[in-house]
């Protein structure tokens, strides 16, 4: 498939920013993080922008930006609307709860009820973007098993390096965040291998023979191209990437997304003040690097049954 940036920045931005309010809006409340509203003021400024900016990003892949409002109205249906919906109400908690945190410093009673909602709405918002690529079936790449729980990962990993950089700044030498951060960077490691491995030893049911019903007769292939230029299907979904290419770009990805920030997130736990907020900046620009990398493959390797038709022996 085409990894268009625009979404690409999407799936990074918005997973780290609804993440980041979950954890926020889950931890205020119960009195696990600071409870400073200059401490509310700026977590939930850089939550709420990383996922309106990723929100807002999504909307240039469209091919009519202005008509993308008519997608709300398809909420039974398409997880693309559910996303929508989902986290227009996260965004109104969150607006709710950060207000009430903010102008008043009051975290409890209504207001870090309206927290815990908007926690379990940026949950559900990570839920519906994942399941867009899971529901469909014609990309073998995106409908298993790891795609979701991967996406949940990744946004965890993001919002706890995000958070533990931002708590430094009032807490002098924070345990928990650390401890905690290695252990969301670990678990999306795994599940980000487990789903290379997916991919890498397993095909899509559908093939030329399975396409033609020809397959008992033999061996299926092309005797000509179905047309003599490229066309919307071939640029969207026949996007390749050469194996090679694939393999040093997930080398890239395992070293700048995932064990370099877990080297630095260590530094960052045992250090205190200028260094451990040196070392967590550090690992939040490698990992958004190695992020960036990871989501563009996702793309890139995901092949569409469409492409079938062009020539492709298996997807």
């Amino acid at each position: 498939m085409h990894p268009a940036l625009s979404i690409v920045f999407f799936t990074t931005a918005s997973g780290a920013g609804f993440a980041l309010l979950f954890l926020v809006g889950l931890g205020v409340p119960l009195g696990l993080l600071p409870q400073s509203p200059w401490f509310g003021f700026v977590v939930l400024a850089v939550a709420i922008g990383l996922a309106a900016a990723g929100l807002a990003s999504s909307a240039f892949h469209l091919g009519r930006p202005e008509r993308a409002w008519r997608a709300f109205s398809q909420w039974r249906s398409s997880w693309l609307a559910r996303e929508g919906v989902m986290s227009a109400l996260t965004l109104a908690a969150a607006a709710i709860f950060g207000i009430g945190w903010v102008f008043f410093g009051v975290t409890g009673g209504v207001i870090g009820l309206f927290g815990i909602v908007a926690a379990a709405l940026a949950l559900g918002t990570i839920q519906c973007t994942g399941m867009i690529y899971a529901s469909l079936k014609p990309v073998h790449q995106w409908h298993n098993r790891w795609t979701v729980p991967n996406y949940f990962a990744i946004g965890l990993a993001s919002g706890f390096l995000l958070l533990d950089l931002i708590a430094r700044f009032w807490e002098l030498r924070p345990v928990a965040l650390p401890i905690l951060t290695l252990c969301a960077l670990a678990l999306s490691w795994w599940t980000k291998e487990a789903y290379w491995r997916f991919i890498d030893t397993t095909s899509a049911p559908s093939s030329v023979e399975s396409a033609t019903a020809l397959g008992r007769r033999g061996r299926v292939r092309m005797l000509d191209p179905p047309h003599t230029e490229a066309n919307y299907l071939l640029q969207e979904m026949g996007f390749r990437i050469a194996r090679k290419h694939s393999q040093r770009l997930r080398v890239i990805a395992r070293i700048a997304g995932f064990t370099l920030p877990l080297l630095l997130t260590l530094v960052a736990l045992f250090a205190s003040g200028g260094v451990g907020v040196v070392a967590a900046a550090a690992a939040i620009a490698s990992a958004a690097l190695g992020l960036v990398v990871e989501r563009w493959l996702f793309f890139a390797e995901a092949k569409h049954t469409v492409t079938l038709y062009y020539g492709a022996a298996a997807v």
